[in-house]
């Protein structure tokens, strides 16, 4: 048998906190290891008990969840941590500079359950998480937000096919929407977009949406 996901759970509010736990230790395949009601903590408990994800809330004291994530899942961690971002639409600012610190995805605290659960697997298993609609909306806000490169479309190493696939993917599309959309295959377009995170050095398709709104690659 496959060894149940660990997962720590990070929020300031007890009442969603506890929710939150009991949705995940109900599940089969899944078991909390942490818990915890500031992003130090979070930190503090995610490097002694190595969880496969953490969930993690935004504004909370002592550490917010932005800088949390940036400690566990930023650019320069020798060993990053995969965090699964659970916020309110109003703080989709905050979600953004989450989504850069290192984020593998976020999710709404309204999602029902079963979305949520997903949301830990899809995360667990080295996906990102990212909602079409949510991404279209928090992610076009904001970006008008970020100076784009000179010339960046020039200076990109994508070929053009696998540029229209990175934009698409800005867009909040799934691999089968984008199929549809290209009129390729699932698995043409699944190849498409290992090779776009292997040129540009991305681990997952959030870091190719922020990627491609930082470069003016998307609008």
């Amino acid at each position: 048998m496959t060894a149940p996901l660990r997962v720590l759970v990070c929020d300031d509010q007890m009442l969603v906190r506890a929710g939150l736990v009991t949705v995940v230790d109900a599940q089969p395949d899944m078991e909390v290891v942490g818990e915890c009601g500031d992003g130090r903590s979070a930190v503090d408990l995610a490097d002694r008990l190595s969880p496969d994800v953490a969930v993690m809330d935004v504004r909370m004291p002592v550490l917010d969840g932005i800088e949390a994530t940036r400690l566990l899942a930023g650019a320069g961690v020798d060993r990053p941590a995969k965090v699964l971002v659970v916020t309110t639409f109003n703080l989709d600012e905050y979600v953004y500079e989450a989504l850069r610190a290192g984020a593998s995805g976020f999710l709404l605290k309204e999602a029902p359950p079963d979305r949520f659960l997903q949301g830990i697997r899809t995360v667990a298993a080295g996906a990102a998480l990212l909602d079409p609609e949510v991404t279209r909306q928090l992610v076009g806000r904001y970006a008008a937000r970020i100076r784009p490169a000179a010339d960046a479309a020039e200076a990109t190493p994508l070929t053009t096919r696998e540029l229209e696939v990175l934009r698409l993917i800005a867009d909040g599309l799934s691999n089968s929407e984008i199929a549809a959309d290209l009129v390729l295959s699932p698995e043409t377009v699944k190849t498409f977009v290992s090779r776009i995170l292997t040129k540009l050095d991305l681990r997952d398709r959030v870091q190719a949406v922020v990627y491609a709104y930082r470069r003016g690659l998307a609008s």
